[in-house]
């Protein structure tokens, strides 16, 4: 599954939870999938990061969230 449909479905989850009209069983399955779709979106973006990191330092940039010190 790629970030944007996991965001999308976590996005889908967080909305019926907060809505309090899902049974307590639900509640709990919608949770752990959350939880799950969360992880994979953390893993999704350090990747991403870890693959822009490498092309920045290629280019001969400052590292992602470095400062860029102008003189």
């Amino acid at each position: 599954m790629n970030f944007e449909g996991a965001l999308k479905e976590l996005e889908a989850i967080v909305a019926r939870l907060e809505q309090g009209e899902v049974d307590l069983e639900d509640s709990i399955n919608l949770y752990e999938r959350g939880q799950a779709l969360k992880a994979h979106c953390e893993k999704k973006l350090k990747s991403a990061e870890g693959r822009l990191e490498k092309i920045v330092m290629r280019e001969g940039g400052p590292a992602i969230g470095e400062t860029v010190s102008e003189a």
